[in-house]
């Protein structure tokens, strides 16, 4: 019998998903089976750690170590299908297969797999994340793509307004009128037209044997790979006092502007909008967890 547990993200799939999560999560055991059958594939127990997919080590005809994903049917889980295919595993694990309408990713399995979370080192963790974005900067879509762009994402800070009755709610007023400008400012460039992670978070990046370091589950989004840079600073260490986490982004600020050439300040700005803009998501999701994101948005401010 193919092992099937989707305990670790039923209660995400639903939160996000509704109803058709609920079915989705009841036929999953059928879904499994079917890529399983198509691709000849021996299906292990799924990773420890899920989010809002289901996630699975499985084993090639071929003796392969592969990986299954498989996701409600939506736009998420296509634009990841379709950004896999572009960046062609520079810098991220190989798509081998896909079947858009099931929701099947077959990937590449990363191994060893450990995440940049196992790194104590942060000028390490750092120079990791840039030598990443460097391999995955490159793609320069067409006119006419079809990715999300972050002028599109930041429109999220408009549904807050509405949900709010035109106010900030929960929501510290200056925090979203800075990262409201701030967008303004920052989806005008040129980089729209880059195809960027999207969500490189560490936990996204693995201890690969074939490049070193790769990235994966990519949202695969239009903009300026800044973003990425903000995802990755927005996902900092738990448990650490006001003062060390303002030490420790003020230090990671300054060593990914110097690994990347870039200014300080639009790290800074970058950062900045996209915490507030993850706060809002969180609680659009979730209803709770958006208190953080304000916290970190609040820092870049004072380290401009």
């Amino acid at each position: 019998m193919i092992p099937v547990d989707p305990s670790g993200c039923a209660r995400k799939i639903i939160d996000v998903h509704g109803p058709a999560g609920v079915v989705w999560l009841a036929n999953l055991p059928a879904l499994v089976a079917e890529a399983a059958a198509r691709w000849s594939l021996t299906v292990l127990p799924p990773f420890p750690e899920l989010s809002y997919n289901y996630v699975t080590p499985v084993v090639g005809p071929g003796g392969e170590p592969l990986a299954l994903k498989a996701g409600v049917p939506h736009r998420e889980l296509w634009d990841e299908s379709d950004a896999l295919r572009l960046f062609d595993g520079r810098g991220i694990a190989r798509l081998v297969a896909a079947d858009r309408a099931l929701g099947l990713l077959l990937l590449e399995r990363v191994l060893p797999g450990d995440s940049l979370w196992t790194v104590a080192d942060d000028d390490e963790q750092a120079r990791v994340v840039a030598q990443v974005l460097r391999a995955l900067d490159g793609v320069v879509l067409p006119d006419g793509h079809s990715f999300r762009t972050i002028g599109q994402l930041a429109r999220g800070l408009e549904r807050l307004r509405v949900t709010f009755g035109g106010d900030t709610g929960p929501f510290p007023a200056e925090r979203v009128e800075r990262a409201e400008s701030l967008f303004r400012e920052l989806v005008a460039g040129p980089a729209a037209v880059r195809l960027i992670h999207g969500d490189l978070n560490p936990g996204n990046i693995l201890r690969a044997r074939r490049a070193g370091w790769l990235a994966i589950d990519p949202k695969g989004y239009a903009g300026d790979p800044l973003w990425d840079v903000a995802t990755f600073l927005n996902d900092p260490p738990r448990d650490l006092s006001p003062d060390e986490l303002r030490r420790l982004q003020a230090r990671r600020v300054a060593l990914l502007a110097e690994a990347l050439g870039v200014m300080r300040g639009d790290i800074l700005a970058w950062a900045e909008a996209h915490a507030v803009l993850s706060a809002w998501w969180s609680y659009e999701d979730h209803g709770a967890g958006w208190e953080a994101g304000v916290g970190l948005a609040g820092i870049y401010a004072e380290l401009e």
